[in-house]
């Protein structure tokens, strides 16, 4: 490099960036998202110059990224010149070229992936926390949607990146399922996490070993016969990746199966990778994507997406569905909805006639129970809201069995013990009750008449949290809308009661009905 290309030492605040490479490439300039270049080849060069950290020739660029009978080294200067102001600052040039090399300059940059290997290698052990945290980073796919970027070494070497993402979090498993301090219940939930990403794993502790008495033990994996033909490694399958809503929000949406898509809208209490290892979510899901590419995404404020954000009201969670079915190009599709993702179902079927082929509506509502409730019960539910603020992100598992015994009081204990643990790992404390607040506000009554789509609502006669006669409402206020009360208390089903095989029988019933 020339002297005159070399980077004065800076450590000014605005001057510091966070690269993402694991799911979409993200660059971050004082907690703000810096926008990319539209081109994908400008993003993958940025990407490849990023996770190399070494110089690499023009003609090696130009051979990855560009070919014949295009200009190369023409279409290597603009993309330079398209990443610099991502990139570079005032004070401080990180794209650094001569005439035969270029490279990324990492002074004063924080980038994901080379931060989790730091850590790997550090003398020092990772707690139980921190671990935690590097699992749930590693999780999306490196540099995601760049495979069709460049030629073939492009790819290959895309590939190997991957493969070493996925070394690393197997070795991050590895050490949390291992760590003395992990509580029994994580044991387990991270034990089969573990063993779906390395099937060959060795060593892995035995759950009942560490599981408390009150669990018989731990509930079938995904991908058992009785799963509805998935094999052993539903959890690896899926792909998870991220899409951006209007506000710049990212949201993470995962994809499974093969066939006429099926998109599921978000509700509370979702974490597209810990979904498939629990009790609660993993066989509705598996048998839903049995023959269907069956797509869900986190809600903003949970799971993988974006937990630090302003807006958690009712157009952002219809803006987040629009954001998935635009990023997936789906043209004409089936929505699922459960609880109140049944209203965000309603409004967007609504605003997209001409794209939804049908609505399924479990569990749902279409006014929040500030609409609906006495001043006594609104008294009562804004108690809750406060104790969940204080107590939902402690070890104290009473704070969220509020929730828990009203979702499922019929449910064994193995599932109530699995339920308290999903609720803390999915939302902040704050979140949970800013949801709480944004759930009572929903209001879609006025909308109900103005839905075409083929509908079936399905609810259980005795539900503890949502009332069958706010279903039964809901139903007699879409036109022709099929209505199926479900003998069952709970609000969320579990796959042991009769009445979760009568509800995912008529799903798909309905679906074969209308052709869908």
């Amino acid at each position: 490099m020339a002297p005159q290309d070399r980077p004065e030492q800076v450590t000014a605040q605005n001057d510091r960036l966070t690269i993402s490479l694991l799911g979409e490439l993200r660059v971050r300039r004082g907690g703000e998202d810096v926008p990319l270049p539209s081109s994908r080849k400008a993003r993958a060069l940025l990407g490849f110059l990023v996770a190399t950290g070494r110089p690499h020739r023009r003609e090696r660029l130009c051979e990855l990224l560009w070919e014949l009978p295009d200009d190369p080294k023409a279409a290597l200067r603009w993309s330079l010149t398209k990443l610099r102001p991502v990139v570079d600052h005032p004070d401080h040039r990180r794209i650094l070229s001569d005439r035969e090399r270029v490279r990324f300059d990492a002074e004063n940059a924080e980038i994901d992936l080379h931060e989790i290997h730091a850590r790997l290698r550090a003398e020092r052990q990772p707690g139980v926390g921190e671990l935690e945290e590097m699992a749930q980073r590693l999780a999306p796919v490196l540099l995601d949607g760049l495979d069709g970027a460049g030629d073939a070494a492009f790819l290959s070497w895309l590939e190997a990146e991957r493969e070493d993402a996925r070394i690393a979090r197997v070795e991050v498993l590895r050490r949390l399922v291992a760590h003395p301090d992990l509580p029994a219940l994580s044991a387990q939930k991270w034990t089969r996490i573990w063993r779906d990403a390395d099937p060959e794993a060795e060593g892995a502790p035995d759950d009942k070993a560490r599981a408390p008495d009150a669990l018989p033990g731990p509930p079938p994996k995904i991908g058992e016969a009785r799963s509805g033909g998935l094999t052993a490694s539903g959890l690896r399958s899926q792909r998870i990746a991220f899409c951006e809503a209007p506000d710049g929000t990212k949201i993470a949406y995962a994809t499974l199966g093969s066939g006429a898509p099926l998109l599921k809208a978000a509700n509370w209490l979702t974490h597209l990778e810990f979904d498939w290892t629990s009790p609660i979510w993993g066989k509705c899901f598996a048998e839903i994507a049995r023959d269907r590419r069956f797509i869900r995404y986190d809600e903003r404020g949970c799971g993988l997406s974006d937990w630090d954000v302003d807006n958690l009201g009712f157009d952002a969670f219809v803006e987040d569905l629009e954001a998935v079915a635009d990023k997936l190009e789906l043209e004409r599709f089936p929505l699922l909805g459960i609880s109140q993702g049944a209203a965000v179902c309603v409004e967007y079927a609504v605003r997209h006639p001409e794209r939804v082929s049908g609505l399924i509506l479990v569990g749902g509502y279409a006014a929040g129970w500030r609409h609906m409730v006495s001043a006594e019960e609104k008294a009562r539910r804004e108690a809750v809201r406060a104790l969940t603020e204080l107590g939902w992100g402690t070890d104290n598992p009473a704070y969220r069995h509020i929730f828990s015994q009203t979702f499922m009081p019929d449910a064994g204990p193995d599932e109530l013990a699995w339920f308290d643990e999903f609720q803390r790992l999915t939302t902040s404390p704050g979140n949970a009750a800013r949801f709480q607040e944004a759930f009572g506000e929903i209001d879609v009554r006025h909308r109900l008449g103005a839905v075409r789509a083929p509908t079936i609502v399905l609810h259980s006669k005795d539900d503890m949290r949502i009332p069958l006669d706010m279903g039964r409402a809901l139903a007699s206020g879409i036109p022709d809308a099929q209505f199926v009360p479900l003998d069952s208390r709970n609000h969320v089903l579990v796959d042991y009661e009769p009445a979760w095989r009568t509800c995912m029988q008529a799903i798909r019933e309905f679906l074969d009905q209308h052709g869908i």
